[in-house]
């Protein structure tokens, strides 16, 4: 095979921090490099490096690409040797069209004149590549997540990519539109075009990549083939341990009733005829890890955020009770001071204020308590940042670093901080190791397991059913906006929580 990209002792510094130290990385023609490291391991920093983002000189170290030595100084410089990158925020703009979008900046124009004719053949052309059979006029706004990072891909073949690299490119997708972008990235290998993919996601790392490089702490840890590697061998290089069990072990015994939701009803905000959540009811004990499954769509998050403050949705109804008492949940503020609390499934957009420091999204939430007559008090703020800190084991130097210079899985713990500062007595996480690392997770498990040994509830939505069956002591199921089944731990499994979810589907297809 045929060395289409060498990079040799890649070695990246910021300001107190060394994000790659001597970082090797041999990619051969038309394969399929997956690079699998922590959160924070540098595997991100490395391909920016690479696509020009992090421009040649302010990095040591030598690229070669196309068998010479090579040096970007732009995004655009990379790309017209054939490199392209998707990150993983896609960057698409919501109000323009497909092809718009696909030739924003590269648009088919003579004398300043776009030819429309053109750039839309074109873009049917792409289209059917990426097995879209969308018209080029569509907005991206109207598109799910799953076609917008094929559009993505499509925006990448327009510009006669050699070397695509995608980094987590299924983070927010469901099991099927993953496994259509991972067969897609194998039909352009077929066609020549050679892949990186950074993912967390193990499996689907061993079902399309031919060589599997891990990186851990800024460093080159192993680079092996993907043929006949575990993943707990891939585990293992990545945390510098094993990891024999994912979940840690915990016995629960879950106390008095704790929260009880009854016949809860929720309107779409903007379709007055269209109800997303119909006659939901569960509880959760003190000392209780609770699960709610279900497809995307299934309306789990909007049952989490209209209990939350009503935050989402409108014309509910229903009765929210603590400790046998019911409680107003009518506003955010009330919600937080009836003991509840929301762990949003999109950090960055809704959880954290990313361009601000770890202290001040700690104490964000209840700034009563590091206040007196309206004031903040700095060094209260500090105190309980750097508590936080300690306690969830957020790696930072200073509670003073900005939130957006973080890992995911630090950001996460940023996030967790920020709510349990408030001191609820019910969690509800929604998708709480979204896009982190296995390390991360396990001890994001460990905390969700000390909260609930403190006899706190915890209800957890998850797309990943192991998550769910490795930690929860029940299983609610959900389906077109409705409880469609509990399950207990020991009656839990992945067949039987599909078998609830098609049965009701059926049941549904049939009235």
């Amino acid at each position: 095979m045929t060395t289409l990209l060498e990079m040799r002792a890649i070695t990246k510094e910021f300001p107190g921090v060394k994000a790659l130290d001597k970082v090797n990385l041999k990619v051969e023609e038309g394969e399929i490099h997956a690079i699998c490291g922590e959160n924070g391991a540098g595997k991100s920093t490395l391909m920016k490096v690479l696509s020009g983002i992090y421009p040649e000189g302010t990095y040591d170290g030598e690229i070669y690409y196309e068998g010479a030595l090579a040096g970007f100084r732009s995004l655009s410089d990379s790309e017209a040797r054939g490199i392209v990158i998707i990150h993983q925020e896609l960057a698409l703009v919501p109000d323009l069209s497909i092809a718009e979008n696909i030739f924003l900046g590269n648009e088919r124009a003579a004398r300043g004149i776009i030819n429309w004719h053109e750039t839309n053949k074109r873009t049917e052309e792409l289209l059917r590549k990426v097995g879209l059979s969308e018209s080029p006029t569509t907005t991206v706004d109207s598109l799910g997540v799953g076609k917008q990072q094929l559009v993505e891909i499509a925006k990448a073949l327009s510009k006669d990519v050699k070397l695509l690299i995608l980094d987590e490119p299924t983070a927010a997708l469901q099991e099927n539109d993953s496994r259509k972008l991972l067969d897609l990235m194998l039909e352009l290998k077929a066609q020549g075009v050679t892949c990186i993919i950074i993912s967390h996601k193990l499996g689907e790392v061993r079902y399309v990549a031919d060589t599997v490089t891990v990186i851990r702490d800024g460093m080159t840890v192993s680079t092996h083939e993907a043929k006949g590697l575990s993943e707990d061998d891939i585990v293992r290089d990545m945390v510098g341990r094993d990891m024999t069990h994912r979940f840690p072990e915990h016995v629960r015994t879950p106390g008095e009733m704790l929260m009880e939701v009854s016949n809860w009803n929720v309107g779409h905000p903007e379709h007055a005829d269209r109800q997303v959540i119909r006659n939901a009811s569960f509880n959760v004990r003190a000392g209780e890890v609770v699960g709610i499954a279900g497809l995307m769509g299934s309306g789990r998050t909007e049952l989490a955020m209209s209990i939350f403050g009503k935050s989402y949705g409108r014309d509910i109804s229903g009765e929210v009770r603590l400790h046998g008492k019911p409680v107003d949940v009518s506003r955010v503020d009330r919600a937080i001071d009836a003991g509840l609390s929301y762990v949003t499934e999109d950090r960055k957009s809704l959880g954290l204020v990313l361009d601000e420091t770890i202290r001040f999204n700690t104490t964000l939430a209840n700034l009563d308590a590091v206040s007196s007559g309206g004031i903040l008090n700095r060094n209260e703020e500090t105190r309980a940042a750097e508590r936080y800190r300690e306690a969830l084991n957020t790696r930072t130097p200073t509670v003073f670093q900005r939130v957006m210079n973080l890992s995911g899985g630090n950001q996460q713990k940023v996030v967790l901080a920020k709510w349990l500062f408030t001191e609820p007595e019910v969690l509800i996480l929604d998708e709480p190791t979204r896009g982190i690392d296995v390390g991360a997770k396990y001890e994001i498990y460990t905390i969700i397991n000390d909260l609930a040994a403190q006899g706190k509830g915890v209800v957890m939505i998850s797309s990943e059913m192991p998550e769910l069956l490795g930690m929860c002591d029940r299983i609610y199921v959900m389906n077109e906006g409705a409880l469609v089944g509990e399950l207990t731990a020991a009656e839990a499994s992945q067949e039987r929580i599909m078998s609830l979810i098609v049965a009701d589907a059926a049941d549904q297809a049939a009235e």
